[in-house]
């Protein structure tokens, strides 16, 4: 057999080669949990078919003088061995590499043959791992692109407090935010201000004594409820608004930058009034109420 005809078959061993590379690497990159060992069998036997035929057809090639058989006869028993050795091996291994049995059997010259599955396979968990975190983190960027596209909470609520208070011509005194805003506010507004424990001590005394109005908006006992108001920096709500407005006989007025603007609570019977200033987004603690009075318009008597 001719050089030229020798190179040509070599030649078209390596395309096999590569054919079979990439055809088993697809196979494997698209198989599941389910249909992993039905894939390595099936690409075992898909690199067992290769390396008998090519091994024959080298085996040919070399032997040109009718010695044909004892090679075949030899490569076979090398192939023989080398799946016992396979047997041996882990599923990793087995599939990992691929022995090339041509390149074994020509001794005058070598023949680069590349490993048909050569490459360490991927780890899908860590690409999944990295794959979320980059989703994570492109939602993490959008959503802050868009916080930062949107007005500013605080900004807006002091905004329209302001022209809220410059229209009813009121002033405001800012309150502590310590948890007793709302009584320190009161306090500040009666006829003679006096400090937040007073307010709390009328508040809790007003809600026991008129448990029925109180009771069927609470979570807990009203006993235990008027010890955190009496005892502790509880936070007051609307119910207690309305128990201070009630126990000082006084109309509430609420000033907030949401809603009607001015919420009036306790208008039957009530002599004089409050004015609060309340928030929802300006003060570290949540919820806050501040001290607001009336002024004299310009130009007023």
């Amino acid at each position: 057999m001719s050089e030229a005809n020798r190179e040509e078959i070599l030649a078209r061993h390596r395309k096999e080669i590569r054919e079979l590379t990439a055809r088993i690497t697809q196979k494997k990159k698209n198989a599941t949990k389910k249909t992993r060992r039905g894939i390595n069998s099936e690409c075992e036997s898909l690199e067992h078919e290769l390396k008998e035929r090519q091994s024959r057809e080298i085996a040919a090639l070399d032997n040109p003088d009718g010695e044909s058989t004892k090679a075949l006869e030899y490569l076979e028993s090398k192939l023989r061995s080398q799946e016992k050795e396979e047997d041996t091996e882990g599923p990793e291994e087995k599939s990992g590499t691929m022995t090339n049995a041509a390149t074994n059997t020509t001794a005058s010259k070598d023949t680069p043959q590349q490993s048909l599955v050569g490459q360490k396979k991927p780890n899908r968990q860590k690409a999944r791992l990295a794959r979320r975190a980059a989703e994570a983190a492109a939602s993490s960027a959008t959503a802050e692109a868009e916080a930062s596209a949107l007005p500013n909470p605080r900004q807006a609520e002091m905004a329209a407090m302001q022209t809220l208070l410059t229209n009813l011509h009121l002033s405001e005194k800012e309150i502590a935010p310590d948890g007793h805003c709302l009584y320190s506010a009161f306090a500040d507004q009666l006829p003679t201000p006096s400090e937040y424990k007073t307010t709390r001590k009328k508040c809790a005394e007003y809600m026991l004594a008129h448990r029925d109005e109180f009771e069927p908006f609470l979570e807990e006992s009203i006993e235990e409820h008027v010890r955190k108001i009496r005892e502790t920096a509880e936070w007051g709500g609307q119910t207690e608004v309305l128990a201070l407005a009630k126990a000082f006989g006084v109309v509430v007025n609420i000033v907030q930058a949401e809603g009607r603007g001015v919420e009036r609570m306790n208008e039957e019977g009530a002599e004089g009034e409050v004015w609060l200033g309340y928030y929802r987004h300006s003060f570290g603690l949540g919820e806050h109420y501040n001290s607001l009075k009336k002024v004299k318009a310009e130009g007023g008597s």
